[in-house]
């Protein structure tokens, strides 16, 4: 592995360069996870690291390889979210001015929590590349070195400490699974895992609607994804880092890609059964767990790699997920518009055991007949076969259920 552009030796001398910077996160068994696959299964948490994500080791690590010279030109760099916050902390831990470019529509706690660490936030654009372009003019311009989120060999190695942090906490790992998005990280951790254990089976997940990697692997170079779209911010990237290919295509084990059902679903088990707040990138290696169970040797890490996720897509995500593992209900149905019709309707549905979120009564719309009425119900319910039971006891009541 000589060849390749990131070292054993550079990670590390990175997991020094972060000692008492960067946390030792925590490995924290999952007892339904292993029930599921039948063997250990461990939940490495990036997602408690310092500004909440991986993100601070390799801005880090970039950061402090910087000349003096480059240090007094300040640094740029582009993100809406994880690599803003890491970028921001980093140059602050080391008297390095920064400047993030990120889109208007970045989600607010991202942005006061990127100003907060102690950068200069500039709104530029509607999508991260809008962003990007920006913080490339403004290298262009003063000469601030641009940090770039995972296309640099000081940035992988920086990531690749939580490799080594895997192997020190779970020795006897076999399988380490973790979200693909640009590759930094995957790369980081395989060149880790394979120089000192080659034998460890190293998996990478992707969103199934923003999956370069595949395609990329196929034609044996980078291969951009025309308009990449998942809730899974953190890994939505349109096409692979050119560094961390070279490495991902020799090392990385597999690419699996998960659907936004399951990312959703990954989340709410996250929450629930581990009581620990993740955002739809990092849940993405559960998602694959959740998905192919039976494929994974243990004992298994699963790679946490951030928790930053935004309180409205928290929201969304989580009926999604409530939704996609029949526990959140949505129907519309039409009733007779006669006094005592929707005390009738309650009736049934008390019957049916289910808890009312909310109704919509609509009398009025030029879809109705004079004598209907129509109904939108937000239901919560106890897994698929109750949402069955629910639509086949209104049928059966003579409601006719629309969707």
């Amino acid at each position: 592995m000589s060849d390749l552009p990131v070292t054993l030796d550079a990670i590390r001398q990175a997991q020094k360069t972060l000692s008492g910077v960067a946390r030792v996160t925590a490995l924290e068994g999952s007892r339904h996870l292993s029930g599921l696959i039948g063997s250990p299964v461990h939940l490495k948490c990036e997602n408690l690291q310092r500004t909440g994500s991986f993100k601070v080791r390799g801005a880090y690590v970039r950061i402090a390889g910087l000349s003096a010279a480059e240090r007094a030109a300040g640094v740029v760099a582009a993100s809406a979210g994880n690599h803003a916050q890491g970028v921001a902390l980093a140059a602050s831990l080391l008297g390095v001015r920064s400047t993030v470019f990120m889109p208007e529509g970045a989600p607010l706690p991202k942005v006061v929590a990127t100003r907060e660490y102690g950068a200069e936030v500039r709104l530029r654009g509607q999508v991260v590349d809008d962003a990007l372009c920006a913080a490339r003019e403004h290298a262009r311009r003063t000469g601030a070195v641009l940090i770039h989120p995972f296309d640099h060999p000081d940035v992988i190695a920086g990531q690749g400490t939580v490799g080594l942090e895997i192997l020190e906490q779970c020795p006897e790992v076999r399988t380490v699974v973790v979200g693909m998005g640009g590759g930094g990280l995957a790369a980081g951790i395989a060149v880790a895992l394979k120089a000192l254990r080659p034998d460890v089976r190293v998996v990478g997940v992707q969103a199934a609607d923003a999956a370069a990697y595949p395609r990329s692997l196929a034609a044996g170079r980078p291969v951009a994804v025309e308009a990449p779209a998942t809730m899974a911010d953190g890994i939505k990237v349109a096409r692979p880092g050119d560094v961390p290919f070279r490495i991902v295509r020799r090392l990385v084990d597999e690419v699996r890609t998960v659907s936004e059902d399951q990312l959703a679903s990954a989340l709410l088990l996250c929450l629930e059964r581990a009581k620990l707040l993740v955002e739809p990138a990092g849940a993405s290696p559960v998602a694959a767990l959740l998905a192919a169970p039976h494929a994974f040797e243990g004992p298994v890490v699963a790679v946490l790699s951030g928790g930053n996720v935004d309180p409205l897509l928290l929201q969304g995500v989580l009926r999604h997920g409530m939704a996609a593992a029949g526990r959140y209900l949505s129907l519309r149905l039409r009733l007779t518009d006669r006094p005592g019709a929707l005390a009738a309707l309650l009736e049934v549905l008390c019957a049916a055991d289910v808890n009312i979120l909310d109704i919509g009564h609509v009398r009025t719309d030029p879809r109705l007949r004079l004598t209907e009425a129509e109904v939108e119900l937000h239901l919560e319910t106890k897994g698929h076969e109750h949402c069955a039971a629910v639509r086949t006891m209104l049928r059966e009541a003579g409601y006719p259920v629309l969707s």
